[in-house]
C-alpha cells in the first residue's frame, strides 16, 4: 500500500465507523463501542506504520474549480504532521479503550462512540490537510464533534448551555481564521501552504502580519487563549473521556499545530502579540485553578495554562528566528515550533492520564467531582492513585519526568528572548505546582468525606491499563533521544540549555517546584474538608472562583449592551425596512393601481383622448431633445 493510500485509509476508516454507527448501530451500544475501539486500534497500527516508514510526501488532486479558483484534496505529511498524528492515534486509542469501562451501562453509548469516531476523522483530516481551506473544513468538523460530545448529556441544562457556549465562542475565533484565509488568497493567489511559503517574501510585511494575526484568531478560540478561553472550563460537562481526548490532549492542541503549520507567514509583530497572549493566559488560568473545587475544572484551567505555555513558546521562538533580519523558510521548524510541539506531546500524555485518572475517581466515587468531598482514595483506589501521582509530578515539572524537559525548553527560550516573559512563566509554573499539589493532597488523603468516597473501589482492567500505559509515557516522553528518526526535524530544533544557562533553568525549575508543593501542603492539610483559601481570604477566593469576572463581563455585555443594541436595530428594522420599504412600497403600488384603474372607463372617446395626449407629450419630448442637441 502506498503512503498516500495509507493516509486516505486513515482518514476514511473513522468516518466509516461513524456512519455505520449512525445508520445501523444506534440501538446496539455494545456493538458500536467495540466497532469504535476496533477502528481506533486499526488507526493506531496504520498510523504507526506510516509514521515509522520514513515516507514524507505532499500529494493533492483537484476537487473543484470556479474560474481561476481551484480547490484540491491533498495530504501534507512531514515530521510535524507525523508527530501530531502520533499523538492523535496513540492517545486516542487508549482513551477509546478506557471509555469501554467508563460508559458501561449508559443507554446512549452508541451515540458517544459514534461521536468519538467522527472526531477522529476530523482530527486526522486536519492533521494531514495540505491547504488552508481543507484545514478549515476539518477544523470546523472538529468543533462540531466537540459540540455534540459536550452536549452528550442533553437532559442536563448545564451541558446544553456549555455546548452552545463552546460553539458560539469558537465561531468568533473561526470567523477571524476564515478572514485570514480569504486575505491570504487575495494576497498570494493561493491557499496551498507550500505555495504560500514560496510567495510570502514578495509581499509587504504588513500583509503577512495581518494574515498571521487573523489565522491566530482560530488558535485563540480552539486552544482556549484569552479572551476566548471561557468555553473550555464549561466544556467539562461532557463525559470525562471526551474531556481527556478532545479538551486536553488533541483538539485544544490543534491551535498550536495550526500556528506551527503556518509559521512561514509570521512576522516579529505578530509573534510579539502571540507571545504575550500566551504568557497572560498561562498566568491567568493558574490563578483561576487555585479556587476551583471540581476536579475536572481544575484540570481544565491547568490545560488552558499549559496551552498558554505552548503559545508563548511559539511566539518566543518565532521572534528569535526573525531577529536580526532572519526569516522562516519552507520546511523549517523553528525553536519555538519545536518547543511548542514537544510540550504538546508530553502534555498530551500526562494530561490525558490526569483526566482519565479523574474519570476513574469520579466513576469510583459514584460521580462525585468535588475534591473536598473525596478523601481516602489513596487506599481505596491504589493503582489510580499511583498513576495519577505520576501525572501530577510530570505536570508540575518533577526532574526526569516528561514535563520537566518540555517546560524547561520553554523557560530557556524565554530566558533568551524576554526576561519579563521568563519571570511570568516561572510564576505560571509556581501556580501549577501549587494547585496540583492542592488537588492531590485533598482528594487522595484523609478520611472519606462523602458516601461516594466511602464506597469507592478500584476500577476494572479496561480502565486501569490505559492509565498505566499513559503513566509510562508520562515518564519517558521527555527524553528526546528516545524519539525515533521519524520525528528528527522537530526533535533537533528543540532548544536545550547548557552550561550556566542549564544550571540557572534547572535551579529555578526545582526551586519553583519545591516552593509550590510545600506551600500547598502547608496551606491545605492533606484530607482537608474545606477550602482554606475561602476561609482565610474570602474576597480573594471569590474573585478567583469567579474566574476574574471574565464571564460576568461577557454576560453583562450580552445582557446590557448587545441586547439593547439588538432592540434598537429591531426598531430600525420595524420602521425603515418593514415600514417604509415593505409596507410603504406595497401601499404606494396599491395607490398607483387605484389611480390607474380610474383611467379605464370603458369609453372609446376617453381612450382616444389619452392616446392624443400621449402623442403630444412624445412630440414635445422629441422636439426638446432635438433642440438640446
Amino acid at each position: 500500500m502506498t503512503p498516500s493510500a495509507t493516509a486516505l485509509l486513515l482518514l476514511l476508516l473513522p468516518l466509516g465507523g461513524a456512519l455505520l454507527t449512525a445508520l445501523f448501530l444506534r440501538r446496539r451500544g455494545e456493538a458500536a463501542a467495540w466497532l469504535s475501539v476496533g477502528v481506533a486500534g486499526v488507526l493506531l497500527l496504520l498510523g504507526l506504520g506510516l509514521i515509522f516508514s520514513g515516507e514524507r510526501f505532499d500529494r493533492s488532486v483537484e476537487w473543484l474549480r470556479f474560474g481561476e479558483f481551484s480547490l484540491s484534496l491533498g495530504f501534507l505529511f512531514d515530521d510535524l504532521a507525523a508527530l501530531m498524528l502520533f499523538v492523535v492515534v496513540f492517545v486516542g486509542f487508549w482513551i477509546h479503550l478506557f471509555s469501554l469501562g467508563y460508559m458501561k451501562g449508559d443507554p446512549h453509548k452508541a451515540r458517544f462512540f459514534g461521536g468519538l469516531s467522527l472526531f477522529m476523522f476530523a482530527m486526522i483530516g486536519m492533521t494531514l490537510a495540505d491547504d488552508l481551506i481543507m484545514l478549515f473544513i476539518f477544523w470546523e468538523l472538529v468543533g462540531l464533534s466537540s459540540y455534540l460530545l459536550i452536549n452528550f448529556y442533553f437532559h442536563k441544562p448545564a451541558a446544553v448551555a456549555a455546548s452552545k457556549k463552546a460553539f458560539i465562542v469558537n465561531r468568533i475565533g473561526d470567523f477571524g481564521f476564515l478572514l485570514g484565509i480569504i486575505w491570504a488568497y487575495w494576497a498570494f493567489g493561493s491557499i496551498n501552504l507550500n505555495e504560500i511559503a514560496v510567495i510570502i517574501g514578495e509581499k509587504p510585511e504588513t500583509i503577512a502580519t495581518g494574515i498571521a494575526l487573523l489565522l491566530f484568531c482560530g488558535a485563540v478560540g480552539k486552544s482556549g487563549q484569552i479572551p476566548l478561553h471561557v468555553w473550555l472550563p464549561d466544556a467539562m460537562e461532557g463525559p470525562t473521556p471526551v474531556s481527556a481526548l478532545i479538551h486536553a490532549a488533541t483538539m485544544v492542541a490543534a491551535g498550536i499545530y495550526l500556528l506551527c503549520r503556518v509559521s512561514v507567514v509570521m512576522t516579529t509583530e505578530a509573534a510579539t502579540v502571540i507571545l504575550w497572549i500566551g504568557v497572560a493566559t498561562a498566568v491567568y488560568a493558574g490563578f483561576c485553578a487555585i479556587a476551583q473545587r471540581d476536579i475536572k475544572k481544575i484540570l481544565a484551567y491547568s490545560t488552558i495554562s499549559q496551552l498558554g505555555f505552548m503559545v508563548a513558546a511559539f511566539g518566543l521562538g518565532t521572534r528569535l528566528a526573525l531577529a536580526d533580519g532572519g526569516s522562516i523558510t519552507l520546511g523549517m521548524v523553528t525553536a519555538g515550533a519545536a518547543a511548542a510541539m514537544f510540550h504538546l506531546t508530553t502534555h498530551a500524555f500526562f494530561k490525558a492520564l490526569l483526566f482519565l485518572g479523574a474519570g476513574s475517581i469520579i466513576h469510583a466515587c459514584h460521580h462525585e467531582q468535588d475534591i473536598f468531598k473525596m478523601g481516602g482514595l489513596a487506599r481505596s483506589t491504589p493503582l489510580t492513585f499511583i498513576t495519577f501521582t505520576i501525572g501530577v509530578l510530570a505536570l508540575i515539572g518533577m526532574p526526569f519526568l516528561a514535563g520537566f524537559f518540555s517546560k524547561d525548553a520553554i523557560l530557556y527560550l524565554a530566558w533568551q528572548v524576554s526576561p519579563v516573559a521568563f519571570y511570568l512563566l516561572v510564576l505560571g509554573a509556581l501556580l501549577t505546582a501549587f494547585y496540583m499539589s492542592r488537588l492531590w493532597a485533598v482528594a487522595f488523603f484523609g478520611a472519606p468525606r462523602s458516601d461516594g468516597a466511602k464506597h469507592a473501589h478500584e476500577n476494572g482492567p479496561v480502565m486501569v491499563v490505559p492509565l498505566i500505559v499513559l503513566a509510562l509515557f508520562s515518564i519517558v516522553a521527555g527524553y528526546d533521544a528516545l524519539y525515533p528518526e521519524a520525528f528528527a526535524a522537530v526533535m533537533a530544533a528543540i532548544p536545550h540549555p547548557s552550561g550556566a544557562d542549564k544550571t540557572l533553568i534547572v535551579g529555578v525549575s526545582v526551586a519553583v517546584l519545591v516552593v509550590g508543593v510545600l506551600s500547598a501542603l502547608l496551606f491545605y492539610r492533606p484530607g482537608a474538608a474545606e477550602d482554606a483559601l475561602e476561609r482565610k481570604a474570602r474576597p480573594v477566593h471569590r474573585f478567583l472562583a469567579a474566574r476574574l469576572w471574565f464571564d460576568d463581563v461577557y454576560n453583562w455585555y450580552v445582557a446590557k449592551v448587545q441586547q439593547r443594541l439588538a432592540l434598537v436595530l429591531s426598531y430600525l428594522e420595524l420602521v425603515f425596512i418593514s415600514g417604509l420599504l415593505v409596507r410603504g412600497l406595497a401601499g404606494f403600488s396599491g395607490l398607483l393601481g387605484l389611480g390607474l384603474r380610474s383611467l379605464h372607463t370603458g369609453n372609446l372617446n376617453a381612450y382616444l383622448y389619452w392616446i392624443l395626449i400621449g402623442l403630444v407629450l412624445l412630440w414635445g419630448l422629441t422636439i426638446g431633445l432635438a433642440s438640446g442637441s
